[in-house]
């Protein structure tokens, strides 16, 4: 059974796990790399960069969620992939600070009909159990597809920096017309089609249950608002990491072949490291325990605070490299478990996609706010201080999940 045959539900969303991640990935490798050298953004363009992609995701995530649940999941996804290759194709090939913000807008905008409908699909095709052990194979395979990208995007951009977002673009559409190809959804139900209503008075049912739900679930409060503080610290850590590496290692004067290198190099270290963490977790039965996931997910969150301020502090690189690397790890361990989390605790399959748009709505909000004030106390202060902000911004996680461990003993 090979990738161009099979229309598996299983399979074909590790499929586009691997695939979406692999072409993400040789398009990420370089592209921070971009703005930063080619298109010359200072740090406070770095993060209105960040701001505008995550204000397109805040306004359009719980539209194009409830969309998925009352019209179709698959047709969201393929429409999503196109515009993401849309948005990349747009930044690689116009090296300009507006044509970045348009390109955000974009690929923004189809990361929302991509985002939880994905989950909620597979989720609805094979079975909740059945899609606990998907998100983290899923998890596993997009790390293998990282692998893979991070060599790719090196040699390619050796050649010529923007080279692998304008290729990873293209390949974003051919993620598209293979979903159209090998995509089925058979057991999803549109609300509109069950219930005999309109597509915007399903809209509106399906926002109502959200409402209920959240206002009844005291831990679908605990983990909206914990996606509201990993908002909070993550858009400054994500742009200004870079400019804050290169400052204190003194690096900055490397050319662009060498920095191209290094900064492929340091991810696929990530991506290596992250693969082995996420194998050792797919085969224990940790994600099959919420106690587990809330006790793992609390240490994640005390390990990333403390390589934060660790990252900011060092001056050295070998010190910046470590801490660097444990905070991206513990990132990527960290989502597929969020995911389990929230697909475990979604009281009605009909909702599905909207719940998880909901959470990225709020991540979203937690990095609208959050990013112009990192940018702000970096162009003010310095990039130290700001992720030393950041740092303090993500604390109150700790004390949630703390609420949450206790509230599911009891």
């Amino acid at each position: 059974m090979t990738l161009w045959k099979t229309k598996n539900p299983y399979q074909v969303y590790i499929y586009t796990c691997f695939l979406s991640q692999l072409f993400f990935t040789f398009i990420f490798t370089v592209s921070l790399l971009y703005q930063v050298k080619i298109v010359m953004l200072d740090p406070l363009q770095l993060v209105l960069v960040g701001t505008v992609l995550e204000l397109s995701v805040f306004l359009f995530e719980i539209p194009t969620g409830v969309i998925s649940d009352a019209k179709s999941r698959k047709l969201s996804i393929i429409i999503g992939y196109f515009l993401i290759g849309s948005g990349f194709l747009i930044e690689g090939l116009f090296p300009y600070f507006i044509a970045v913000l348009l390109a955000q807008v974009a690929w923004g905008i189809g990361y929302t009909f991509t985002s939880g409908s994905l989950q909620a699909w597979i989720a609805d095709e094979v079975g909740e159990e059945q899609a606990s052990l998907a998100f983290m194979k899923g998890a596993k395979a997009g790390n293998l597809g990282q692998v893979i990208a991070i060599p790719l995007s090196i040699l390619t951009g050796l050649y010529m920096i923007n080279l692998p977002i304008v290729i990873g673009g293209l390949c974003m559409f051919g993620l598209a017309i293979y979903l159209i190809l090998f995509m089925k959804e058979e057991n999803f139900k549109p609300l509109d089609k069950t219930e005999g209503i309109s597509s915007w008075k399903s809209m509106k049912v399906s926002m109502e249950k959200i409402i209920f739900h959240t206002r009844t679930s005291f831990i679908i409060r605990m983990l909206f608002l914990i996606a509201l503080f990993i908002g909070f610290y993550s858009e400054g850590f994500d742009r200004l990491w870079m400019s804050h590496f290169f400052d204190v290692s003194n690096l900055v004067a490397l050319t662009a072949e060498k920095l191209v290198l290094l900064t492929g190099g340091i991810e696929f270290i990530v991506v290596l490291i992250s693969f082995g963490v996420l194998h050792f977790m797919n085969r224990s039965s940790i994600h099959q325990n919420l106690k587990h996931i809330y006790a793992l997910l609390f240490t994640c969150s005390l390990f990333i605070i403390a390589s934060l301020i660790g990252f900011a502090v060092s001056t050295y690189a070998i010190g910046l490299l470590v801490f660097y690397i444990v905070i991206q790890v513990t990132r990527k361990v960290m989502y597929p478990l969020e995911d389990i989390w929230l697909n475990k605790i979604i009281p009605e399959s009909s909702t599905r996609a909207t719940f998880f748009s909901v959470k990225g709505q709020v991540d979203a909000i937690g990095q609208i706010g959050g990013g112009p004030v990192m940018g702000s106390v970096a162009a003010n202060s310095t990039i130290k201080t700001a992720i030393i902000v950041s740092a303090v911004l993500l604390t109150p996680v700790l004390f949630l999940y703390n609420i949450v461990m206790k509230k599911h003993q009891s």
